[in-house]
């Protein structure tokens, strides 16, 4: 299952971003990261990196 953003919990730091060895994810308009279901693999890498605890895989 794809990872997801908690929005609310997002600092916007890009740390995720970086550690996305398929560049899944994007900062958005808003500042908060979004992944691309699609091109997820479900590695996990932005599920550890993430400072602030907002990135779960469900």
């Amino acid at each position: 299952m794809p990872a997801k953003v908690d929005k609310d919990n997002c600092a916007g730091c890009g740390s995720c971003v970086s550690a996305c060895p398929v560049e899944a994810i994007k900062m958005e308009d808003d500042g908060k990261a979004k992944v691309d279901a699609d091109t997820c693999i479900d590695c996990g890498s932005c599920v550890s990196t993430c400072p602030a605890g907002a990135i779960s895989q469900e």
